[in-house]
């Protein structure tokens, strides 16, 4: 009766009870990101998420089974995304999706992203020095709302200090001019392959990129634990960061210091223990994704 691909059943208390749960876990944050936006604030931390990465709070809401669920008693009409839904007289469950042969590469590429970077011991060395090279003897910083915890000239002595070991393309493409030389790699988007680790804050953070980039196919539970890792990610960013980051609530790990260094590399090493999961999640579900996609003329 089903296709091959359903690997899980919900009963109809199931699913609306897990959709419930999750707009009441993150109606709160959502609600705040979208009234900042109109009040033209700024936050360092959730508002980076939803800035940087092109997810928007209305749909993060929107709760999706993922592919591959049939949910009993639903109709296409309870959810946004009811155009990619089939009806069946019991219930619901998500079409594969339908793409041209270079967006499956695209997809692929991803999956095997992902493999590689699971496959890879973290390397744990970087003391959090990528945000320091992106206001290394910059004429402006990216954060103007947030000051410095040292001046301009100290800061810039720091760097000089460090050997600077980024991994992460995204990370190094905001260096400054006069940073990027110091940086042991060259990271560039032909190399992410070979260089991307999981002891990177932002490799990590990245997960929730990848989850939700096929959303409604990844569905929202497993984007929720990439988002929740992103934000921890993002807040052990801008904590050992140059920022003087009080003024948001958080207390600055000060890795100019070897006991900030220590204190960034266990917490950066935890982020890494938590991603492996989350990546196994994801990598299995690009899978079945992939091995389900129907093509379509370009």
């Amino acid at each position: 009766m089903d296709p091959s691909y359903l690997h899980t059943h919900l009963a109809f208390d199931d699913w609306t009870a897990r959709r419930a749960a999750h707009k009441a876990t993150y109606q709160a944050q959502m609600d705040a990101i979208v009234k900042r936006r109109s009040r033209h604030q700024k936050e360092p931390v959730t508002d980076f998420l939803f800035e940087y990465y092109a997810f928007r709070p209305a749909q993060f809401l929107r709760w999706s089974p993922g592919f591959g669920v049939f949910l009993e008693g639903a109709t296409p009409e309870d959810f946004f995304f009811h155009k990619k839904l089939v009806k069946h007289p019991e219930g619901v469950y998500l079409r594969q999706m339908e793409v041209t042969q270079k967006r499956r590469r695209s997809i692929a590429w991803v999956r095997d992203l992902l493999e590689h970077v699971a496959r890879r011991p973290p390397a744990l060395g970087c003391f959090g020095m990528h945000e320091w090279a992106m206001v290394y003897k910059a004429d402006a910083i990216r954060h103007e709302n947030l000051p410095l915890r040292m001046s301009p000239e100290e800061t810039d002595a720091f760097v000089d200090t460090r050997p600077v070991r980024c991994t992460h393309f995204d990370a190094f493409r905001f260096f400054t001019p006069p940073a990027r030389p110091k940086n042991i790699l060259q990271p560039s988007v032909e190399n992410m392959q070979d260089l991307e680790q999981p002891g990177c804050l932002h490799t990590n953070m990245d997960l929730y990129k990848w989850a939700y980039k096929l959303y409604p196919w990844v569905g929202s539970d497993l984007i929720a634990k990439a988002y929740s890792l992103a934000l921890e990610a993002r807040t052990l960013d801008m904590q050992a960061s140059p920022y003087d980051v009080s003024s948001v609530g958080l207390t600055p790990i000060r890795v100019e210091t070897e006991e900030g260094r220590q204190l960034y590399q266990q917490r950066q090493e935890s982020l890494a223990n938590k991603s492996v999961s989350i990546r196994k999640e994801l990598i299995e579900a690009y899978t079945k994704i992939l091995e389900a996609v129907s093509l379509r003329a370009s």
